[in-house]
Parts: C-alpha cells; structure tokens; sequence
C-alpha cells in the first residue's frame, strides 16, 4: 500500500505494556498521546461499566485532538466481586489487595475503544478469570520488594514476578497484562485501520 493512504493510528495511554503488546502485533501507533480523565468510579458504578467508560473517555479525549487519525483507548480494571482494586500507589493498599486475592478468583476487565477519522467509533468489554493460590505472608513480602506491584491495577503484574501466583487463568492473557490484543485488532481492521506496508 502507497505511504500516502496508511493510516495515522495514536494510542490514546502512556502505558508501557500497551505499547509493547501492539508492537507485538506489528502495530506501531504513530503517536502516544495519554489521556487526562478522572478515573474516579461514581456512586455505586459496576467494574464492567467503569472500564467501558473509561476506555470510551479516553479515546474520546484524545481523538479531539488528533482529527484525521485512529485513536485507541483503553482501561484495565481488577475486580474482586463488585470491589474495584484500583491502581496501588503504596505497600499498605498493595498488601491489602494482595491479601485480598490470596487463594481466590478475581475478574479482570478490559475496556477498549477505537475511534475512526470519519468519527465512527466501536467498543469492546473483555473479562478475564484470574485465580490466585492462597499466598503466605512470606509471599507478600517478597512481592512487595520487587516494587512491580506499584502503578498496577490489583497491585500486580502478570507478565513478572507475580506469575508464579497465578493458578489458573480463563480467557484473554494480553487483556490482564492491559490491552486484549485480537479484539483490539479486529476493532482497528472493523473501522478500516490499515497500518503503513500493511
């Protein structure tokens, strides 16, 4: 395909992982550009809405700035039954939420949108089951001193250490480590996303 008709893709997130996991794919956005929104759930909002709304938000914000182009948003949320597991800025928050997913299973949801440059946009929710083994204190302690845990939703990492905590998981594995890669796929190629040489 000439240079001139590819198409102009921005990811809408300063996230490393997200960036890693398109790359893997051979989708290299031509702009990194992170959304600024309050993440902050409202009143008695559910997991499954908050990362729909989340992901919407930012694609939404970031695609006003860059007329023309594709835009790609998307949020990670962690749930522990209706208990959202934000992103863990401290130990304490991390050991509790740690603590909290030892020996059980927990939903992590992902929310992705793509907006076209004709303003067409597409969504979609992913949910992943993730079952920790019950963890010992020792096992805490020891995850909290690689400082992975920090920034993370649910205070963890899938892609690092805290892979041996992982039991069994159901569902889309790149959705945990932050973006389900072939429905992001399959909403960029729905709206006609073509990447250079593609």
């Amino acid at each position: 395909m000439p240079e001139s008709t590819a198409s102009v893709l921005v990811l809408a997130s300063a996230s490393p992982r997200r960036l890693d996991l398109l790359r893997q794919v051979l989708i290299e956005p031509d702009h990194i550009h992170a959304a600024e929104i309050d993440e902050t759930p409202t009143a008695a909002e559910a997991p499954r809405a908050l990362a729909e709304r989340l992901a919407a938000a930012k694609a939404g914000q970031v695609a006003a700035e860059y007329p023309g182009a594709y835009v790609i948003g998307a949020d990670t949320i962690v749930a522990a039954g209706r208990r959202i597991l934000g992103k863990a800025e401290d130990a304490a928050t991390a050991q509790r939420y740690l603590s909290l997913l030892s020996g059980r299973r927990h939903k992590v949801l992902g929310g992705v949108t793509v907006i076209a440059p004709d303003g067409r946009r597409a969504s979609r929710l992913v949910e992943t089951s993730v079952t920790f083994a019950r963890l010992t204190g020792g096992d805490i302690e020891a995850y909290l001193a690689t400082g992975e845990w920090r920034g993370k939703a649910g205070a963890y990492a899938i892609q690092g250490y805290a892979a041996r905590f992982v039991r069994a998981l159901g569902g889309s594995y790149s959705n945990v480590v932050g973006l389900p890669l072939f429905e992001a796929v399959r909403l960029l190629e729905g709206l006609g996303y073509r990447p250079p040489g593609g």
